[in-house]
């Protein structure tokens, strides 16, 4: 049955309800997707929610390309972040967006609190509340998935979603994982369901999605397969992934090592790209309508502890920032150890990249005597030491003494409490992703309404400068950071995945909309995507953010970049300028 993209599932975990809300008024003026999700959490959100508290909503939405289009994959979470008490803002690929599309809603949300743990599931348009205590406690989050494959219908155009130990024990940077190697990653969502005591979502859908004009779908889809499957771009994500960015990041000394106090291996990683594939990449996956396939999977083979030529074989999902994070931050030396610990925060659920840096930290912070075997409980972090910071995981996510449930709040509540602030590797709260090419870079950590490397794409902006011996001036550099940031917020409300950013451009974006009967402009969808950045930076502002006060990490500062030591000076400049463009009218474009 056709259901119009307007209708959102409202959910309340406290009265055991659920309703659905026609709001035709959100989806014309955004969109989908981020466009619609923001206005929902200004909405839905108290000022000065507890993050961990019940009246935290949790908003998932898709988009009017989703899932019609090659790469339309993409489906998104916002919420108030409880690893940072700001805007909290995930992408998720997988079927997430398929699921909720085909179950006949834009958006759905969740509020309240459960008083004992739940698993939601969304079959033909219908919730169900159902008892999750036999699934909390398990230690693999892998389990929980299996046991949901086997006793809830519509596999095939079916999303589970559920949380590890880690979003149990409300880890703040844990994960929800998306049916096998996909997630809700960054800022805590796995938290959020934990709070909520809601174990899992599992939704279903065997609804269609019309489509106007089907000629001029057809056309414009072959084409966009065409782009996709033929391009250089899209063949770097097939053949590497984002895996491949290891090597040349080494060799232009822009990688994270060791707590970033080097940017560079001596020789080569042993996790790049190339040798991944080369020894251990056993398949290649894709999200649903998209076809990449940039999901790269290795083969972990270890040996039985005590029986010969038996062997445990693990597939192990792997990308740029899982391997920065947990593998040159750490100062890893083997291929393997690195696909341990990725596979460790996998089973618990929780978020590579902060985790690696707060493993980070606790090796440095151990080194220079702040931290003792006595808060670490007899562990010895040392950086390459694979075995003890898979204990170490493991005692995070169980939340196992005080020490470790400090590290379950991250880096800047673990330097708040023991030192080493001048080390500690934080923008905002959020934990350090995996490149440092300058002052685009930590420009955008600082200033992207998510803090992620993907916002405003400072490190690509670095190394276009870098290549043409450029140096622009601050307010150019903001000026230019905060316009890809808002187109970005286009693609984030359609919602298609970064990765086709060259694809989708705004005329591209504009007939998409066109075979769907919604008729937008080159110039409408630019200022769409200035409004939506400028009302999600006014949550943050509401929230307590401030562009003026925001902490800048010495380590970052005192490290050079490809481009040389960054001025603090500079980046402060940049950021009054960010904070002149957001407040006014006009300039983001």
């Amino acid at each position: 049955m056709d259901k119009p993209l307007t209708r959102v599932l409202r959910v309340d975990l406290t009265r055991k309800r659920a309703w659905v809300e026609e709001r035709p008024d959100l989806f014309e003026k955004g969109l989908g997707g981020t466009g619609v999700a923001i206005e929902l959490l200004h909405e839905l959100c108290p000022k000065g929610a507890d993050p961990l508290g019940p009246e935290n909503p949790i908003v998932l939405a898709v988009g009017p390309l989703n899932p019609l289009f090659p790469l339309a994959s993409k489906a998104v979470a916002l919420f108030k972040s409880p690893h940072t008490g700001n805007l909290g803002e995930s992408h998720c690929g997988g079927r997430v967006a398929l699921a909720l599309r085909l179950a006949g809603f834009g958006a759905l949300v969740i509020q309240g609190r459960s008083e004992v743990p739940v698993y939601l599931t969304v079959h033909r348009g219908r919730v169900q509340f159902r008892d999750a205590r036999a699934l909390w406690g398990l230690s693999s989050s892998l389990t929980a998935g299996r046991v949901l494959r086997e006793i809830e219908p519509g596999s095939g155009a079916r999303t589970i979603l559920r949380i590890g130990r880690a979003g149990e024990n409300l880890v703040t940077y844990a994960t929800v994982i998306a049916e096998t190697y996909r997630h809700f990653g960054r800022l805590g969502l796995g938290a959020v369901f934990g709070s909520k005591n809601l174990k899992a979502l599992v939704i279903s859908g065997t609804g269609t999605i019309p489509i106007p004009d089907p000629p001029r779908y057809q056309k414009l889809y072959r084409e966009l397969w065409e782009r996709a499957t033929r391009s250089d771009l899209m063949r770097k994500y097939h053949d590497l992934g984002t895996a491949q960015n290891i090597r040349p990041l080494n060799q232009i000394g822009a990688l994270p090592v060791r707590n970033l106090s080097a940017t560079r291996y001596e020789g080569e990683p042993a996790f790049t790209g190339e040798r991944l594939a080369e020894g251990f990449l056993g398949r290649r996956l894709a999200c649903s309508a998209c076809p990449v396939a940039c999901i790269h999977l290795a083969i972990l083979r270890e040996p039985h502890p005590k029986e010969p030529y038996f062997f445990k074989t693990t597939f192990v999902s792997y990308d740029h920032e899982p391997l920065y994070a947990l593998g040159s931050m750490l100062g890893m030396e083997r291929a393997e150890d690195v696909l341990k610990l990725l596979d460790a925060v996998e089973v618990y659920g929780m978020d590579a990249i902060t985790t690696g840096v707060v493993l980070a930290w606790a090796t440095e912070a151990f080194a220079r005597g702040l931290i003792t075997e006595r808060e670490t409980g007899g562990l010895k972090p040392a950086w390459g030491d694979a075995p003890v910071y898979l204990e170490m995981i493991r005692r995070i996510a169980q939340r196992a003494g005080e020490f470790y449930g400090v590290l379950g709040q991250g880096v800047r509540a673990a330097a708040a409490r023991y030192g080493g602030e001048e080390f500690a590797l934080h923008f905002g709260g959020n934990e350090m992703p995996g490149y440092h090419t300058g002052p685009g870079a930590l420009l955008t950590y600082l200033s992207g309404s998510r803090h992620s490397h993907l916002d405003s794409a400072g490190y690509a902006l670095d190394q276009e400068c870098l290549q043409r011996g450029e140096k622009l001036a601050p307010e150019e550099l903001a000026r230019r950071l905060l316009g890809e940031e808002a187109r970005r917020q286009v693609l984030s409300s359609l919602v298609v995945c970064f990765f086709a950013r060259g694809i989708y451009d705004l005329p591209t974006c504009c007939a998409a909309l066109g075979t769907l009967g919604i008729e937008r402009s080159p110039e409408a969808l630019t200022a769409l995507g200035a409004q939506i950045l400028r009302r999600k930076y006014a949550f943050k502002r509401r929230e307590g953010f401030d562009l003026g006060a925001v902490a800048l990490p010495a380590r970052a500062l005192q490290t050079p970049t490809p481009m040389g030591p960054v001025d603090e000076a500079f980046l402060r400049r940049a950021l009054a300028a960010m904070a002149e463009l957001l407040e006014g009218e006009h300039g983001l474009a």
